[in-house]
């Protein structure tokens, strides 16, 4: 028989029990996080090259849709930073019907790999491709904002990142000073703003003061309404695009690029919301509405949806309970669709750069960097050709070739695991440290153990096999003695299981790593991150910290006794 719960959405699951406080606490973070992504949905269209309400006409029935049909009880869809890049690409060689091909296509892929499980196929992107081909996008965001952050008088802008920036440079003399002041305040707000509230995000406080003053004083500055006649009121309209049959080959790589970061970018919003909520997404079922609400899109003027982060953690952090709260945030968009979109008009495209600078900025995760610098020179050449290629060349090869690269660093790693050596008196001596049968294991400690190389596309079991940490006792020993391989996923998992486990008030101890395992562990200052004390050579030495551990904190994990130890003093 079918499980009908395996493919229910998250909705329907969540409608089970529903009660009226549920509803308040949904309603104001649909709300509060429907406001946040108006100017976000307009910066997006307008970076992508398409007009701002296709931004905004995406948010409503890609966010409708994602919520209604998704796998995660809190997930907000919409346009995201990660397609702007890609989408304008495709805009400038095969124009708007292009687009929704390729929208269409990659809605189309997005429900297959639903349907058919592929959508776990996604993990098996190592983290040093992900980071090289964010870092690249971010860039390429903020390098296309510079002409309206500074009111440069300049008409089409190139396409190629150097020709790009090397026009700009040609043109800095045209700054527009009314408009630099303007950006200059808006990000100045956008910064400013959360560090005196949170209940408040500082782009909505930037949006709204900017536009106020275009409007009361004439600012000679460009806006919505000067550039591209303003937002049309009313409801999305309906229409089929026109299919050019003799780009669908041509644009299968496109849609491919569009369909895979539409996978990744909301799989990992969804797993990011899951560690708020502690709740659990269902990815196949995710993937599904995801594809259906790329299908449905471009049927209304809009572009590329996928699950976006930000905007996620902000329903969450709003008291979101549920996916109702998504369908708020969608219908707050069309609200202002419908009664608000005049004033759009006053808009000034020097608020929505600053807005996506700071976009750029989030998204770059700039300190993983130092971390890829620290892993060994494989690791390193992945991420710097994975970035190098966004940058410089094309989203698309971008990822295909740090893919390419990735696997065959995987299976050299893979081939590095296979050891021939003779069994030595020594060997088997050292052996009896390592081995559990002999040893008894107290009530406070718990003891997990990898078996096999882990790399990417492995490092979700940790995740399941760690999902109930209540279940856990005060001091975790992961066991590594029969790990043979390591990569900067790998490690990455290691890190958040560590930061999980330290939240929770236990402690994380690790032993028996080999030789490679353990050189990654120290090039990347993982001993550091955990405590030089807490990594053992073997098992009988991690039992003994375990000993010292419970006897200096009465049983709790270090971590929480050390913070009442805090708090008495």
């Amino acid at each position: 028989m079918v499980n009908l719960d395996r493919w229910s959405p998250k909705l329907f699951l969540a409608l089970r029990g529903y009660k009226t406080r549920d509803f308040v606490a949904d309603l104001i973070a649909g709300l509060t996080v429907g406001l946040v992504a108006l100017p976000l949905a307009m910066a997006f269209a307008i970076a992508s090259g398409v007009k701002p309400q296709a931004g905004i006409y995406t948010a409503v029935v890609a966010g409708f849709v994602i919520s209604a049909l998704g796998g995660s009880r809190v997930q907000i869809g919409g346009p995201t930073g990660a397609f702007v890049v890609i989408v304008a690409g495709i805009i400038a060689k095969f124009g708007v019907s292009g687009l929704l091909i390729v929208t269409v296509m990659a809605g189309a892929i997005l429900v297959v790999m639903g349907l058919t499980g592929l959508g776990t196929a996604v993990k098996f992107i190592p983290r040093p491709v992900t980071i090289g081909f964010t870092n690249g996008i971010a860039i390429l965001i903020a390098s296309t904002q510079i002409k309206d952050f500074l009111g440069l008088q300049i008409g089409a802008m190139p396409s190629e990142f150097l020709a790009r920036m090397s026009l700009l440079a040609s043109k800095v003399s045209t700054l527009e000073w009314h408009t630099a002041a303007l950006s200059a305040a808006s990000l100045a707000l956008i910064l400013l703003v959360p560090r005196l509230t949170r209940r408040i995000p500082g782009s909505i406080i930037a949006l709204l003061l900017a536009t106020a003053a275009v409007a009361f004083f004439a600012l000679p500055v460009a806006t919505i309404g000067s550039t591209f006649g303003g937002i049309p009121t009313g409801l999305p309209r309906l229409s089929l695009p026109v299919f050019r049959p003799e780009l669908i080959v041509i644009l299968i790589p496109s849609a491919l690029t569009v369909a895979l970061l539409a996978a990744v970018e909301s799989l990992l919003s969804a797993v990011v919301a899951d560690s708020m909520t502690g709740d659990r997404h269902n990815s196949n079922v995710e993937l599904v509405a995801q594809g259906i609400a790329n299908l449905a899109s471009p049927l209304f003027g809009g572009i590329p949806a996928t699950g976006a982060i930000a905007r996620t953690a902000t329903n969450i952090r709003s008291g979101a309970r549920t996916p109702v709260a998504g369908i708020i945030h969608a219908f707050t968009l069309l609200m202002i669709l419908l009664v608000a979109a005049p004033l759009a008009r006053f808009v000034p495209l020097a608020t929505l750069s600053a807005v996506l600078f700071v976009v750029a900025y989030n998204m770059g995760e700039w300190r993983e960097i130092s971390v890829i610098l620290r892993l060994s020179k494989a690791d390193i050449a992945v991420w710097a050709a994975t970035f190098l290629l966004t940058v410089f060349a094309d989203l698309t090869i971008a990822v295909e070739v740090g893919i390419a690269l990735a696997a065959l660093l995987y299976i050299f790693r893979i081939a590095q695991t296979t050891t021939v050596e003779s069994v030595t008196p020594e060997y088997i001596e050292e052996s009896r440290l390592h081995v559990l049968q002999d040893k008894e294991v107290p009530p406070y400690v718990t003891i997990l153990r990898v078996h096999g190389p882990f790399l990417f596309g492995t490092t979700d079991k940790l995740d399941v096999a760690t999902s109930n940490l209540n279940a856990f006792a005060s001091v975790v020993v992961l066991r590594l003695r029969n790990m043979t391989a390591l990569d900067a996923t790998g490690l990455h998992a290691f890190e958040k299981l560590a930061d999980r486990l330290k939240r929770s008030g236990r402690t994380l101890l690790l032993c028996g790593a080999r030789e490679q395992p353990q050189r990654l562990l120290r090039q990347a200052e993982f001993i550091e991150h955990v405590g030089p004390e807490n990594i053992l050579p073997h098992v009988s030495a991690a039992l003994e910290r375990a000993r010292q551990i419970n006897s200096e904190f009465g049983g709790l994990g270090s971590e929480v006794a050390a913070e009442m130890r805090g708090r008495s003093l």
